[in-house]
């Protein structure tokens, strides 16, 4: 993510004035204790250790640069977030070896977020998953064009709020909720693929 990227999101954030030691208080006590999740969501993002640890370390590089534009008493991990992701778009993600993106408007102009019934998708942690070995669960979420992944790891193993992954993704709340209910279809399919391949039986 460019300075002029970083900047233009911040645009309307009011900017602190962080003397060196409050900031180093910041990126310690606020920002530091998210590095492991940070981390798991940049691997599952780029699929490489060093793709990863190199993403996380660009992440916290542009956190530090940046840290007037973050407002304590704010959730810290969204912000970090949100800047890992796009480093990982503008980046990362054109040196990986993605999917290709989907056609978003095609695929929710079928699972438009009024028409959703959300009792059919239900969180993963009380999904059929509890039958599948993580190795599976993992094959699964890798075979999932990264953009829909990336909502399901928000949601579901990271427990960021519709309003949380809005921002940290730039789309509007009622695009996560079709996006994610599509993302939990997709993957109840693999899993259930397994399943039956395990002689499990629904």
């Amino acid at each position: 993510m460019s300075e002029e990227a970083v900047n233009k999101e911040n645009q309307g954030t009011q900017r602190q004035k962080y003397s060196e030691k409050e900031a180093a208080r910041v990126f310690d006590q606020e920002f530091m204790p998210h590095v492991n999740s940070m981390y798991n969501f940049a691997y599952r993002l780029t699929f490489d250790e060093d793709d990863a640890k190199d993403l996380v370390q660009d992440t916290y590089l542009k956190a530090f640069r940046f840290i007037n534009s973050f407002e304590q008493g704010t959730n810290a991990k969204a912000w970090l977030f949100r800047i890992l992701k796009n480093s990982f778009i503008n980046e990362f993600r054109k040196k990986s070896k993605q999917p290709a993106k989907v056609d978003y408007n095609e695929v929710e102009s079928y699972y438009n977020s009024d028409d959703i019934d959300e009792s059919i998708t239900t969180d993963l942690r009380v999904e059929t998953v509890q039958h599948m070995i993580g190795d599976e669960i993992t094959l699964a979420m890798n075979s999932i064009p990264v953009d829909f992944r990336t909502v399901i790891i928000l949601s579901d193993l990271e427990g960021f709020t519709y309003e949380e992954m809005s921002k940290i993704l730039d789309i509007p709340i009622g695009t996560v909720r079709s996006r994610l209910h599509r993302a939990r279809n997709m993957l109840k399919e693999k899993l259930s693929s397994y399943a039956k391949e395990m002689g499990y039986n629904k």
